[in-house]
């Protein structure tokens, strides 16, 4: 199958983010949930919690948090299988980010044993599904531990920050910001960059697909990612200050 052809960018300049929005409460049962659209990619996000902890963590009095994501069969331009029996690689590797970034929300986990289990299911993708997940799945957490609070489960939320994430990359030698699927299969360097509220970095994954990069290049896609993260984050808080 032949890579989708790439074309300079129609309305939309190389540091803007796709077109967001941000929906809490989208599943009815969930004790935080967000369906988070970015352009065409769409991921709803749910944070449910158990009672109980895994059994390394039990008898400490601490939680735990951790992550799930899996995509639709039909997300994509094809339709995939559905992973039943065993879980891919780059599903694992996924989920895994998702979690880390996740917890980074906390400084500890000492509210109790408590799970909180996010799922990040993408219902439809055009690349940024990994990013739109954790930026969704951020605001489905901070709305389960208030939940939490409001059951008198737990005396105050144990989060401390926020987390987003968006992507940058390289293609035809410009630097570009949130890349849809035509641009992220043609990047010559592809980028996923993880931030907090607070203005620091939780991960960086960056990768010279058809090349390298300098360190110049590098400083331009942060700098591309810091301002796109900030600008998810403000939407974030005008979604929960709603």
């Amino acid at each position: 199958m032949p890579a989708p052809e790439v074309t300079p960018r129609v309305g939309r300049a190389i540091d803007a983010l796709r077109p967001l929005e941000i929906t809490r409460n989208a599943s009815q049962y969930a004790e935080g949930s967000c369906l988070i659209t970015c352009g065409n990619t769409r991921v709803l996000c749910t944070a449910s919690i158990e009672e109980g902890v895994p059994g390394w963590k039990r008898g400490k009095g601490e939680g735990w948090m951790t992550a799930e994501y899996a995509m639709l069969p039909r997300a994509t331009h094809t339709r995939t299988s559905r992973e039943r029996s065993q879980i891919g690689g780059r599903t694992q590797e996924i989920q895994r980010l998702i979690g880390r970034s996740l917890r980074a929300m906390l400084d500890d986990f000492k509210f109790g044993e408590f799970t909180v289990k996010v799922d990040c299911d993408v219902l439809q993708a055009d690349g940024g599904t990994r990013t739109a997940s954790i930026t969704g799945a951020c605001v489905a957490v901070v709305d389960a531990f208030d939940w939490l609070v409001r059951e008198k489960k737990i005396a105050v939320s144990p989060v401390k920050r926020r987390v987003a994430a968006v992507s940058v990359g390289v293609i035809d030698g410009e630097a570009r910001l949130d890349l849809d699927y035509p641009e992220d299969v043609r990047a010559e360097v592809d980028m996923n960059v993880v931030m907090t509220s607070e203005g620091n970095y939780v991960e960086v994954q960056g990768t010279g697909e058809h090349g390298t990069f300098d360190r110049a290049a590098l400083n331009t896609l942060l700098g591309l990612a810091d301002g796109g993260v900030m600008t998810l984050l403000l939407a974030q808080k005008e979604a929960l200050a709603a």
